[in-house]
């Protein structure tokens, strides 16, 4: 019971406030003390043996730190996480968002199903969730507000279309996955991508909907009558085009089997940098300012890894890994009660922690008892993905709603926003439960 008590120990620190690695960390050497103490002096053992037994449980700590500074398909992480912070910084979204705006500027909804659009776009050129939502919520909220849309649909437009970095490749998320359920990154690539564009089609069927039966909620954006339609279009085209050659060149380069996406991530951060040149947007203090952003987002992530690392091995010591075995296996309906537990439990988690501390904290024990029972691991993988979206929509800690509540206007209050995402994750609910009814139509033996 201590590898539980451990967890709910370290899930409370968490919800408190205490930043994720060191929580990680010193929960793991406290429960690990613990759990070497009621396995060593119960029995008459002494202190030097007690000292020797916690010393073993961590002997094997330094090779897996090694490890995983050396993880060929982790190395793929600073260097899209570099594409992204390259591409924000050259004012990408800005160009996409403007010329977009115009070409459905005259359908009722337009600027929302253009925000959704160039979500996917920046999701498949960036993949950084925060870098998305606070460019769209800087350029896109107010136009929004100008043109008298509602609060409530514009925030959860932007937030949903924000989190779709999280999905569409070449996305961080899925990157964890494939090395958590060591699998191949293109092949996550590729099984993620038509869930992402599912994803896109409903939010925009929704936005089209809603502003159908409600007039005021997403009315028509007023257009600039001096530029032609063939200029508005040439406008998009050459807005679009550049980033679009990109995400074709880094996607496609590992879908056919050229390059691993470690090297097309590389090629990925070449190419946001000439992009920039192509905008006027490269110097040394944009490339200094990615690069020092870039360190940073890293150090956080790989922190996390180290301390979850501890995390995993003491919770195992202690035996709660065999414990959850036990009683995921003798759920009723055995591989539908498990997957629905299993969405349930991680969709409650991203209520609270973030998907790096649920990737590589509860996936590993999830994933023995997925592999016992038969479950398409590529399948199972997609689920997680898609579910820690969710969890960057969810009140009260969605990380989305932090993102632009901290660019949005003073007028757009917190329960706008909460208002404006709980549709939207409806609708990921929705499309989540169509890949698991019907995970042949998406490609999967289930």
């Amino acid at each position: 019971m201590i590898g539980l008590i451990m967890f709910g120990a370290a899930l409370l620190l968490l919800v408190v406030g205490y930043p994720v690695a060191f929580t990680f960390g010193a929960v793991s050497i406290f429960f690990g003390a613990l759990s070497a103490w009621f396995e060593i002096m119960p029995d008459g053992g002494t202190v030097l043996e007690f000292y020797d037994e916690f010393l073993s449980m961590f002997s094997m700590m330094p090779f897996r730190i090694y490890a995983i500074m050396t993880n060929k398909i982790l190395m793929a992480v600073p260097l899209f996480i570099f594409m992204g912070i390259v591409l924000q910084k050259s004012e990408l979204a800005e160009r996409m968002l403007s010329s977009m705006g115009t070409l459905f500027g005259k359908v009722r909804g337009g600027l929302a199903i253009s925000t959704v659009l160039i979500g996917a776009l920046l999701a498949a050129s960036t993949g950084v969730v925060g870098a998305s939502v606070v460019a769209m919520g800087v350029i896109s909220l107010p136009v929004m507000l100008d043109n008298g849309y509602k609060k409530s649909i514009s925030c959860g437009t932007i937030c949903a279309a924000g989190t779709l970095g999280q999905i569409i490749p070449p996305s961080i998320v899925l990157i964890v996955l494939a090395d958590v359920f060591q699998l191949p990154v293109g092949d996550l690539f590729k099984s993620a991508l038509m869930p992402g564009l599912m994803l896109v089609g409903v939010y925009v069927v929704y936005i089209l909907v809603v502003s159908f039966f409600d007039k005021d909620a997403a009315p028509a954006m007023k257009v600039d009558t001096t530029l032609t339609k063939a200029s508005n279009i040439k406008k998009a085209l050459l807005s679009i085009i550049p980033p679009l050659t990109l995400i074709i060149l880094v996607l496609g380069s590992i879908f056919a089997g050229v390059a691993t996406p470690t090297e097309s991530a590389s090629l990925g951060a070449l190419g946001a940098m000439i992009l920039a040149a192509m905008y006027g947007k490269l110097s040394y203090g944009l490339v200094k300012e990615a690069s020092l952003e870039t360190v940073k987002t890293t150090s956080m992530v790989f922190a996390i890894l180290i301390g979850a690392t501890a995390f995993s091995m003491v919770f195992i010591y202690s035996g709660a890994d065999e414990i959850v075995e036990a009683f995921m296996t003798t759920l009723p309906g055995e591989k539908w009660g498990f997957l629905i537990l299993t969405m349930l439990i991680i969709m409650f988690l991203g209520f609270f922690i973030d998907f790096i501390e649920i990737s590589y904290i509860v996936v590993p024990i999830l994933l023995p008892i997925a592999q016992t029972i038969g479950i398409d691991p590529l399948w199972f993988a997609i689920l997680i993905a898609l579910n820690l979206q969710t969890s960057f929509l969810t009140p009260p800690f969605g990380f989305s709603l932090f993102y632009l509540k901290g660019v949005a206007p003073p007028t757009v209050k917190t329960t706008d926003i909460y208002k404006g995402v709980i549709p939207f994750i409806i609708l990921q609910i929705l499309v989540l439960a169509s890949i698991v009814i019907f995970p042949s139509f998406y490609g999967f033996t289930g």
